[in-house]
């Protein structure tokens, strides 16, 4: 495929020019040299997998690799490998006196009260906003502007969930947190080459759904069509991050990372994650997991147990039936995992979206060359996807095994995701609106999928992205009575929830409005950044 050859010398001297003019703080340059990049089993050696292969100290696997040393980590770990105690007891109180441990911090609280839920969260943006870190230790990446954090267990920034709270920051007026949001996803991109799951050195090796075009475009609708020029190196360096390799890529030799090359010679993306060991945050339950998965499968390692479950966290649907194979009984266990065998349709359309901007992006600034390049690779990027990813049979975008080579199974709301960008046609958008309808529609919205796994990214799960997602997708296409009951509906139920107990919970039960959402590796937290950013939003509209 063409890619950049004719235009790679214009490009290094823009991208050289735009960051050398860039006004980089002095924060900036100095975290450049202070971060430590290093994962918490390389910062902590035998004392992380000690620690995390411990069920009885933490219930969280989370809760240790967030924790900031107290002192000297050389000092640290010289004593806890000259321990002779090596009781539960003992060590946590060995823990809770070199470390501060999360939960245990002092930080500014919401007291609950009977606000109206649109003043309450209000309230929150100052509880979930953390200030600049100019030298933090531990497993914190330090980000040189202000940032806000989902809420509970989530104690910093995340890529896809900010894109939804900045909608919320929006309504409510906050465009400078807005714009301190973006150039901290800009400081993550120029530094390493694209913007981790969070900013925590154990995400390093993986990133999540790519919406940091649509966050330009959010700042360009308060501040003018001259920001996508003020981010054109950093879309274009996110760009190269997804499709790193696709120029090797060959009919032999048709996968490398998150790019595969389709028999059309086409390319389509899937998640990845450049490592194959168990996530430092999830250590406990990845390892189960794998060892419960090489049991049963021959010619299985545990290597690439661990690689799927990377791959589905950087989703952001962490987990779901998307990435499992079904049993012979049509059931979804988390150790048949498979996500990297997947292209998922909701990563490709936010890829045709991101190659719409960057086509944007150059024509805004002078250089219609490139802006026909990006043209022609999303034009290339919207025939792929109707080809691989539209089942006519059920009337749905679903997603593609590759591996297979046929659509997999299951219905999932990430099939709205071409409609949003406005990728089908209005036949086709009306015959997937119906499919919404009927198979995901529920009494408190739209549900993850229609498979009931135990994961929480399934039913009976609904989740404020996605809502959104199909709100917006369907008035793009002027279905409008949908789109007002998924919005009502979502409301209604945000409502209720808040009115019981009030507070905004990271997902909700749409399917029983009576009960609490469940399933995942933690329980339902409150907080809780993207709810509060859709209802606010949703209730402007």
């Amino acid at each position: 495929m063409r890619r950049f050859q004719l235009y790679s010398i214009l490009f290094f001297v823009i991208a050289f020019i735009s960051i050398s003019c860039k006004d980089k703080s002095k924060e900036e340059k100095v975290l450049a040299q202070e971060i430590s990049i290093l994962p918490p089993e390389q910062l902590y050696g035998d004392l992380f997998y000690d620690i995390q292969q411990n069920e009885h100290l933490f219930s969280d696997s989370k809760t240790f690799v967030d924790a900031i040393p107290k002192r000297s980590l050389d000092s640290i770990k010289s004593e806890y490998s000259n321990i002779k105690d090596s009781s539960n007891t003992y060590i946590l109180q060995f823990l809770k006196q070199n470390f501060y441990i999360p939960g245990e911090e002092k930080r500014q609280e919401y007291k609950t009260d009977s606000s109206a839920i649109d003043a309450h969260i209000t309230k929150l943006w100052s509880v979930l906003k953390r200030p600049a870190d100019l030298k933090v230790s531990g497993t914190l990446i330090p980000l040189p502007h202000p940032y806000i954090v989902p809420g509970g267990r989530f104690r910093e920034i995340y890529y896809w969930d900010s894109y939804f709270t900045m909608l919320g920051l929006q309504v409510d007026g906050e465009i400078e947190m807005i714009q301190q949001m973006v150039d901290n996803f800009s400081y993550l991109i120029n530094e390493y080459g694209f913007i981790p799951n969070g900013n925590r050195t154990y995400y390093l090796s993986r990133s999540q759904p790519p919406f940091y075009a649509l966050m330009v475009d959010l700042l360009a609708e308060e501040k003018g069509d001259s920001i996508y020029t003020s981010y054109l190196s950093e879309l274009e360096k996110e760009y190269r991050f997804w499709m790193e390799g696709e120029n090797q890529l060959s009919e032999n030799d048709s996968v490398y990372k998150r790019v595969v090359r389709m028999p059309n010679g086409s390319i389509l993306n899937r998640y990845y994650d450049n490592k194959n060991t168990p996530r430092p945050e999830s250590y406990r339950e990845d390892v189960k997991t794998a060892e419960a998965a090489v049991k049963e499968t021959d010619n299985l390692t545990k290597e690439q147990v661990y690689r799927d479950l990377r791959a589905a966290a950087e989703s952001g649907w962490d987990f779901s039936s998307r990435w499992i194979k079904p049993d012979e009984n049509g059931k979804f266990d988390l150790k048949d995992i498979h996500t990297t065998a997947i292209l998922p349709v909701d990563l490709n359309s936010l890829l045709y979206h991101l190659e719409k901007t960057l086509a944007k992006a150059y024509l805004i600034s002078g250089q219609p060359d490139l802006s026909k390049e990006f043209k022609e690779l999303a034009e290339i990027r919207k025939k792929a996807i109707d080809k691989y990813f539209w089942d006519a049979s059920s009337a749905f975008y679903k997603d593609y095994d590759f591996v297979k080579q046929e659509q997999t199974s299951v219905i999932s709301a990430a099939g709205i995701y071409p409609l949003f960008f406005e990728i089908p046609t209005e036949d086709t958008a009306q015959k997937a609106a119906e499919t919404l309808k009927t198979e995901l529609l529920k009494k408190g919205g739209i549900v993850s999928t229609t498979n009931h796994s135990g994961q929480q990214w399934d039913a009976p799960n609904g989740w404020a992205p996605l809502q959104w997602i199909s709100y917006k997708a369907l008035q793009s296409y002027q279905i409008l009575d949908l789109a007002d009951t998924i919005k009502d509906r979502w409301i209604n139920l945000n409502e209720k929830v808040y009115k019981n107990t009030y507070k905004m919970t990271e997902k909700y039960n749409v399917e029983d409005l009576s009960k609490e959402s469940g399933g995942g590796e933690y329980p339902t937290l409150d907080g809780f950044g993207w709810s509060n950013g859709v209802y606010k939003k949703l209730t402007s509209e």
